[in-house]
C-alpha cells in the first residue's frame, strides 16, 4: 500500500507558505498548493485534505510529492511540457515526396511509412505527416481503362444526354447482365452481432452453383425490371426484352442503354428489335460499362444483399435476389447523373495525354 510522504516544515518556509496562502497578489493555483502543504504538515491524509479543500486525491498526492521533492520551489512552477513538434526540414520532406513518387523499395512494390522511415533516417509518424500535408497515400491504388473506341465522343454524348435530357414520352433504362453469381454457402455458421464484437463469418466457402442476373433500371425513378436465368445467351436476351415490352406501358418508347456484349448484337436480336419499333438500343463505348448506371445498382446488391449471405442452392440464391429487387422497388430512388459529356471527355483526354506520357518515357 503507496504511503503518502511526511511533511515537514521549518518556521521560515511555514511563514512563507501562510502568506502564500492568503496574500491577494498569489495566484488561486499558488493558494491551493500552499494549502494542501499546510494541511500536510499538520498530518492530514491525501484524502482528507481533498474532502476539505474539495480538491481531487490524486491532484493533493501530485503536489505533496513535488514539495517533498524539492521544497517550496518545486511548487512555485509547473513542469516544463514539451513544445511543438519540430518542423520538418525541407531536404527531408522533398526527399521523402521524390523517392514517394519516382522510385519504389527494394523487393516491394510500393512504400510503406516504416520501409521509407528506414530510408530517410527518420520516424515513421514524420514520413505520415508528410505525405499527408502532400495528399500522398501510396497503400491506396485505383483501377482505370481508358476507352479506345473511335466513337466514343459520339456515344458518351449521346447516353449522357439520355441520363440528363431523357426524351418525352419515353422510357430510358440501363440494362445489363450480372453473370455468374455464385450461391456461396459458409463451412461453418457465422456468429451475430453483439456489443463488443462485429458480426463473423467464415472466409472458406462451398459453391453451389450459379445464377444471372437480368436488370433493367428505370433512370427516370429508380425502379428495376430483373428476372435471372440460368444462362446469359442471345435467347436469355430475348426473353428478357420481352419482359421489359410485356411490363412497360405500351404507348411509351423504349430507350435502352447496353454495353457491347455480342449477346445484344446477334442477329436474332436485331431481328427482334426490327420486329419491335419502340425498342431503341445506345450502346456505351467499349472499356466503358461505368456509363452504363445499371452497374451502380449492382454494386449495391453485392454489398446489401449477396456478400454477407449463406446460399445453399441456386434456389435459395435467387429468392434472395428476388426480395432484394422487391424491397428496392417498394422504395426506389434514381441514380443522379451530374457529370456533362464535356466535363467527362476533358478528364478522359488528360487521362490519355498523361497515359502517352507514361508510354513514352
Amino acid at each position: 500500500m503507496r504511503v503518502a510522504p511526511d511533511v515537514e516544515l521549518t518556521d521560515i518556509e511555514r511563514a512563507k507558505l501562510v502568506r502564500m496562502s492568503k496574500a491577494r497578489s498569489s495566484s488561486s493555483r499558488s493558494k491551493e498548493r500552499a494549502e494542501i502543504i499546510l494541511l500536510a504538515a499538520e498530518g492530514l491524509q491525501n484524502h482528507e485534505i481533498a474532502l476539505r479543500l474539495g480538491q481531487d486525491r490524486k491532484k493533493v498526492g501530485r503536489w505533496r510529492s513535488r514539495f517533498a521533492e524539492g521544497g517550496i520551489e518545486a511548487i512555485l512552477k509547473d513542469k516544463t511540457r514539451p513544445g511543438r513538434i519540430a518542423p520538418i526540414p525541407a531536404a527531408t520532406r522533398s526527399r521523402i515526396i521524390k523517392l514517394t513518387t519516382e522510385k519504389k523499395p527494394e523487393g516491394h512494390t510500393h512504400w510503406s511509412r516504416t520501409t521509407m522511415a528506414r530510408e530517410v533516417g527518420v520516424s515513421p509518424s514524420t514520413v505520415g505527416r508528410v505525405w499527408a500535408s502532400a495528399g500522398l497515400k501510396p497503400h491506396r491504388i485505383k483501377s482505370f481503362k481508358l476507352s479506345n473506341d473511335k466513337r466514343f465522343e459520339e456515344k458518351l454524348e449521346d447516353i449522357v444526354g439520355l441520363y440528363l435530357s431523357p426524351p418525352e414520352h419515353a422510357i430510358v433504362l440501363s440494362c445489363d447482365e450480372k453473370s455468374q453469381i455464385q450461391a456461396l454457402d459458409r463451412t461453418q455458421p457465422g456468429l451475430p452481432i453483439k456489443k463488443g464484437r462485429c458480426e463473423t463469418m467464415t472466409h472458406d466457402y462451398k459453391r453451389n452453383g450459379t445464377t444471372s442476373l437480368f436488370a433493367a433500371l428505370n433512370v427516370a425513378n429508380g425502379e428495376v425490371i430483373g428476372t435471372c436465368m440460368k444462362k446469359h445467351r442471345h435467347q436469355e436476351w430475348i426473353k428478357f426484352l420481352n419482359l421489359i415490352d410485356g411490363t412497360t406501358p405500351g404507348d411509351k418508347e423504349i430507350h435502352i442503354i447496353c454495353d457491347n456484349y455480342a449477346t445484344h448484337k446477334h442477329a436474332k436480336v436485331v431481328a427482334w428489335l426490327k420486329r419491335h419499333k419502340r425498342f431503341h438500343v445506345h450502346f456505351t463505348p467499349t472499356s466503358a460499362s461505368w456509363l452504363n448506371m445499371v452497374e451502380r445498382f449492382f454494386r449495391d446488391l453485392t454489398v446489401q444483399g449477396l456478400r454477407r449471405g449463406a446460399f445453399r442452392d441456386v434456389p435459395e440464391l435467387i429468392e434472395a435476389i428476388q426480395n432484394y429487387l422487391t424491397a428496392h422497388n417498394a422504395n426506389p430512388k434514381p441514380f443522379v447523373w451530374t457529370a456533362s459529356a464535356c466535363d467527362i471527355l476533358e478528364k478522359v483526354k488528360r487521362g490519355r495525354a498523361k497515359l502517352n506520357k507514361t508510354q513514352s518515357a
